[in-house]
């Protein structure tokens, strides 16, 4: 009775999984025509089924429910769209609070993050060729103000929280991981200002739009005291965005008299990051990669050039001069975004398998369409609940982190040794399900065509960061361990 009853549950959450993720046909003009079709018909759009990160395409009325007076004028410079800018320019009642305004803005966001599937899904043969983001492509994640979603509302940005810019780079990886990845970087990056001083912010953000700033946290480079600042000299791999960036920076060892100065509060030398425009920097074309081709993780080099003290700030640990939770949590967020990252990509591979299997496609010696076959059904319901489980563990992270009230201290590892933890568990889990709808794709999986070899693929390059490097297991176990000695 027992073994009867696990196969009723199986056949029904087999039965219920290819619903679940129907929008993987979302990338289709049928499926676009059908939302249409359904929003002239005043029904609400359906909306594919996300573990924990959905996107939602809202209503006019959800929207003008919740616009801010403030966001709108934010974002009225960047909208293409005339029903969008009806929709934001639309005034919230006095009464109202921050928490629907942000909803309404981050509802906004992920709306228009749905609306560059099809683009997306043209341009990734020439993201994959080119080895960088297609300038139409940045110009759209730029007026959907993805790059300045965490930037405070003084310099032109939309002052979400961090759970809000996860949500977006997860929404984006869903549709290509190069466009996911770099958005996470810009997101990070795009923080790094505020550490450094109101006047280099107000120089890079007096526009109020967005900007993409590009860096490299390896310590690979040189800063030689001398009048009026440092000589920095340098070559940083990893640079992703640096040929759309605007602002680039890399992390260098302080030095004096040829020798390094000593770190304050640390054994070893200092480190500091410099931040400055990207004409001062050389970028070498070098990212040919396996995976996450679209990044344009180049390296970028400076050859003796003269920076001043004022642009230089210490990364991931420095102090921020702005106020706000996001600022006093700048390495957690940087691990967990890569956890954003990996879920969104899992995602991805478990509708691109559903959208595959619900072509009527067969494996040889197969008379029963794919998508009928128990094999397919029982791998999938495991590989779904694979990727349940890595959404509520970085949920759980998340939540932890952002409701905290006491602000984090410590500048190591050891800060962040819980966080780090989850990341790597989610990044690998993430890879199982990817190689799971690779496997269970079969062979028509390994074409350059398919976008299930190229999600595993950009996993795999994405989990070889050193902020989810399984190496850093270590230091979580010994933060284990203190946990439980206490």
């Amino acid at each position: 009775m027992r073994a009867t009853g696990e196969a009723s549950h199986l056949l029904l959450a087999n039965a219920l999984l290819p619903l679940r993720y129907a929008g993987a046909a979302i990338r289709t003009g049928a499926v676009q025509a059908t939302r249409r079709h359904q929003q002239r018909a005043g029904r609400r759009p359906f909306v594919f089924w996300s573990p924990f990160l959905p996107i939602q395409a809202n209503s006019r009325a959800d929207t003008e429910a919740g616009s801010d007076t403030t966001r709108a004028a934010i974002l009225a410079p960047h909208l293409e769209d005339s029903l969008m800018t009806t929709l934001l320019d639309k005034r919230r009642s006095a009464t109202a609070d921050d928490k629907n305004s942000d909803e309404a803005t981050l509802d906004y966001v992920l709306s228009r993050v749905a609306s560059f599937a099809p683009m997306v899904a043209r341009l990734a043969p020439d993201i994959e060729q080119a080895r960088q983001m297609p300038a139409e492509l940045v110009s759209a994640l730029k007026s959907a103000r993805i790059y300045s979603m965490l930037v405070p509302q003084r310099y032109g940005g939309l002052e979400l929280d961090a759970t809000s810019g996860f949500r977006a780079v997860t929404a984006l990886a869903r549709l290509d991981g190069s466009v996911g990845w770099n958005a996470m970087v810009g997101q990070v990056a795009s923080l790094m200002p505020f550490l450094v001083s109101p006047t280099l912010c107000e120089e890079i953000f007096n526009d109020g739009r967005d900007h993409v700033i590009a860096a490299s946290s390896q310590p690979v480079g040189t800063a030689e005291r001398v009048p009026g600042g440092w000589r920095v000299t340098g070559s940083w791999p990893f640079a992703s965005g640096c040929q759309n960036a605007e602002w680039i920076a890399g992390t260098c060892v302080m030095m004096e008299g040829g020798s390094p100065i000593d770190a304050l509060d640390a054994p070893g030398p200092m480190i500091r990051t410099c931040l400055m425009p990207t004409r001062s920097w050389e970028i070498r074309d070098t990212w040919h990669a396996f995976g996450l081709k679209g990044t344009g993780s180049h390296h970028v080099a400076l050859t003796d050039v003269l920076v001043p003290d004022e642009r230089f700030f210490e990364f991931p640990f420095g102090t921020s001069f702005a106020s706000g939770p996001i600022f006093g949590r700048f390495p957690e967020i940087v691990v967990l975004a890569h956890g954003a990252l990996a879920v969104g990509i899992a995602e991805g591979a478990i509708m691109d398998l559903v959208e595959l299997a619900r072509t009527g496609a067969k494996q040889m010696f197969m008379t029963t369409p794919l998508v009928e076959t128990e094999r397919f059904k029982e791998g999938l319901a495991r590989l779904d609940a694979e990727l349940m489980a890595a959404c509520a563990l970085f949920g759980s992270q998340t939540t932890r982190v952002w409701q905290n009230p006491e602000p984090p201290t410590g500048k190591d590892l050891a800060r962040v040794a819980e966080q780090v933890q989850a990341a790597i568990w989610i990044t690998t889990a993430c890879i199982r399900v990817a190689e799971g709808c690779f496997e269970l794709a079969g062979s028509r999986a390994v074409y350059e065509t398919s976008s299930l070899q190229r999600r595993v693929r950009d996993l795999r390059v994405a989990a070889q960061h050193v902020a989810v490097h399984p190496r850093h297991y270590v230091s979580a176990g010994a933060a284990v361990l203190a946990r439980l000695a206490a």
